[in-house]
């Protein structure tokens, strides 16, 4: 691996390519770091220091992608989020819209249309969230228990909130731009790369809050299982169902083509990520509501007032409860389901194995083999989600080793992990790819 790394410096292009993202994404941690107008960081540093970094499970995650910088808010405090909330709800409006399902079905073009249609997407969300976490910061919900939460932003007017919010929204635009960059100019992957690296910033601090709220001997165990849990991951990223597909000759002219033989892969995790991202929002919904009716209180006479609050802050909110994870965990089995249906459409598929002469074996072409696609799917996809909701709950089980309130910080599970290690393949792929077109031994032997 080592030779093949020093074999990629030496090529010119892809030297050029690897130094250009690597560029990118310390501008991109740079930007994270410098403070946005009117943000008094004294007091922020205050509050991170009464309430050791602990934040409102609302934007927890987005906390995360932004590697921390979400809690200052900085420049890029946005992160790349609204980018992946405007990519995700343009995927679905695809099953939705005919128009959408129009321009992905036309190429390279109609992708350009929909990456336009994701970039106006994402500019409006970084309004509203840039608007709403500074309504958090005002109202001293930011950080729970400090007692100069409200005084974040010393400026309240108008005209220096609205520099506050045009100013984050801008540093959305900036990232949006670098990723693209990364992905035409470096060596691809532009945004998941500039996810990867704001959650390995956050694991040297995370890992700080673990040595700090117990002792060594307990790191080192979560550092086995963190070795255990990538190599777990890594394993199950890397499987697949292979279907051979074999082509039949045809004669065109004086030549004949086809009479190959292939396969057609499906992944044991065709869903990615994105089953989790989508279980952790819906269950951000209760929060909300607590925030906008009111926690329960007790009166004079010493009962409680909004009963089905504190329930559901007991049972749903509280992260180390096992109605929260049995919740948790059956959310992300549905979503994996919900999302390998819309985006995999076996009939699409048989169609067009059966319009370029291609069949399964033992399979007539047509309906049946858009059946039979179903029922492999299917099948497959139950160990996806099982291995999904798995890994994602592994840091609700060490909530209370750990003493650290916020599963998605959790450095060695959930959401982190998979995305850490998927990206880490695909950039490797990506590197692999270049370095066989030039004859290199590769990383992946």
């Amino acid at each position: 691996m080592l030779t093949a790394f020093v074999s990629a410096l030496k090529t010119p292009d892809l030297r050029k390519k690897i130094l250009f993202s690597l560029a990118m994404i310390a501008i991109y941690r740079l930007g994270a770091a410098i403070p946005s107008p009117g943000v008094s960081y004294a007091v922020v540093d205050q509050c991170i220091q009464e309430t050791s970094g602990g934040t409102s499970d609302v934007y927890t995650l987005l906390n995360l992608f932004s590697g921390g910088a979400l809690l200052r808010l900085s420049v890029f405090a946005l992160g790349i989020m609204p980018y992946i909330t405007a990519s995700i709800i343009v995927q679905l409006l695809t099953v939705v819209i005919p128009r959408f399902e129009q321009l992905k079905r036309q190429g390279q073009a109609g992708q350009a249309k929909m990456t336009q249609y994701t970039r106006y997407l994402t500019i409006g969300l970084g309004l509203l969230q840039s608007a709403a976490f500074l309504a958090l910061a005002l109202n001293g919900t930011m950080f729970a228990g400090c007692s100069v939460g409200d005084q974040i932003i010393p400026d309240q007017s108008p005209l220096a909130l609205l520099v506050l919010v045009l100013t984050m929204t801008a540093g959305t635009a900036v990232i949006m731009w670098m990723g693209e960059m990364i992905t035409d100019r470096g060596i691809g992957n532009g945004m998941s790369l500039l996810i990867f690296s704001s959650i390995a910033a956050r694991i040297p601090s995370e890992g700080s809050t673990i040595l700090t709220n117990s002792n060594g001997v307990i790191l080192a165990i979560f550092i086995l299982i963190a070795l255990l849990v990538i190599a777990a991951v890594v394993f199950v990223e890397q499987g697949q169902r292979r279907l051979p597909v074999q082509y039949a000759k045809r004669m065109i002219g004086r030549k004949q083509y086809g009479g190959t033989t292939t396969y057609l892969p499906l992944k044991v995790n065709q869903a990615g990520v994105i089953p989790v991202i989508f279980a952790t929002s819906l269950l951000y919904i209760p929060t909300l509501l607590i925030q906008l009716v009111g926690n329960p209180t007790v009166d004079a006479e010493g009962n409680f007032t909004g009963g089905w609050q504190l329930w559901v802050q007991q049972n749903i909110i509280a992260q180390g409860t096992w109605s929260h994870i049995a919740l948790y965990f059956a959310l992300i089995i549905f979503f994996t389901y919900f999302y390998v249906g819309i985006n995999f459409n076996p009939t699409e598929r048989a169609d067009d194995l059966k319009k370029y002469g291609g069949f399964i074996p033992g399979i007539r072409p047509g309906r049946p083999t858009a059946e039979y696609l179903q029922f492999v799917l299917s099948r497959i996809t139950l160990p996806g989600s099982l291995y999904l909701g798995i890994v994602a709950i592994l840091p609700n089980l060490f909530l209370d080793v750990t003493g650290d309130g916020n599963n998605q910080n959790f450095p060695f599970g959930g959401t982190a992990v998979l995305i850490m290690v998927g990206v880490g393949l695909d950039t490797v792929k990506q590197i692999e790819t270049q370095l066989m077109q030039r004859n290199y031994e590769g990383f992946l032997r």
